[in-house]
């Protein structure tokens, strides 16, 4: 069995005082797959040495993330282009739109979403959205760039059953973590109505943890528990999750 942590931020600095200890809890837990999301160009350097030093589980992303869509967001995406004419990554993200902390960014957040989702087409490769009370405004920007050419995941996936059939129509894969474990979760009503060829597997470590762990730091090895509950939902077996949602990261990533 393997399991594939399709979205987490192993090169935090919440993990520096024990990377290697949680990278063993991981792999001791089956997760052999560690997709790597990009922030801004102030993480790259800590992207590249994780990969380094563990070349054959770790995938790295590239792109600039909402929250950091600041009046030097052109720089930022200068950055982002420059690091694709560099070297190869296996998708572009995280991208997209957050209202949750900054509404006034709205416009260059659209800006830089859409410039991305254009670089990621362009390049062939997936993207993974970042989506934080912006569902209407991230589908606004879908609608205008849908083509067979834009795929990807719709990471943290918390919406509404209607949403996650908007999402999955845009060629979206549902990237589902620790939030499918809550009581107020939500998601776990309706997950089982979705084909599970459209769902993949995350932590967003070292954020939002599933329960019982939840409140604490997160950490790829939690995603055992993830699947779990994914397997309680559809009524399945574990090994069967782990076998169909990596293999949905492999039609995503191409690796």
């Amino acid at each position: 069995m393997i399991l594939t942590d399709t979205h987490t931020h192993l090169y935090s600095n919440q993990f520096d005082e024990d990377r290697d200890t949680i990278m063993q809890r991981a792999f001791d837990n089956n997760i052999k797959r560690f997709f790597i999301p990009a922030i801004d160009s102030g993480y790259v350097d800590a992207m590249y040495a994780l990969e380094k030093k563990y070349p054959k589980h770790v995938f790295l992303m590239m792109g600039l993330h909402p929250t950091s869509v600041k009046e030097n967001y052109e720089e930022e995406l200068a950055f982002v282009e420059k690091q694709f004419s560099k070297r190869d990554f296996y998708a572009v993200g995280e991208i997209g739109i957050d209202l949750y902390w900054d509404k006034s960014t709205l416009a260059i957040q659209q800006d830089a979403f859409r410039r991305q989702i254009q670089l990621a087409k362009h390049m062939k490769l997936p993207i993974v959205i970042h989506c934080r009370e912006a569902f209407d405004e991230i589908f606004e920007v879908l609608e205008t760039e849908k083509s067979d050419d834009l795929f990807g995941i719709f990471h943290c996936f918390t919406g509404t059953f209607e949403q996650a059939q908007q999402a999955i129509s845009y060629n979206m894969k549902l990237g589902i973590g620790g939030v499918v474990t809550f009581k107020n979760g939500k998601i776990d009503q309706f997950l089982n109505q979705i084909d599970l060829e459209n769902i993949v597997l995350e932590t967003d470590s070292p954020y939002l943890a599933p329960a019982p762990f939840r409140g604490k730091r997160n950490e790829s090895s939690y995603l055992l528990q993830v699947a779990e509950k994914v397997a309680l939902i559809y009524g399945i077996s574990i090994e069967k999750v782990a076998s169909i949602t990596t293999q949905n990261s492999k039609d995503i990533f191409k690796v």
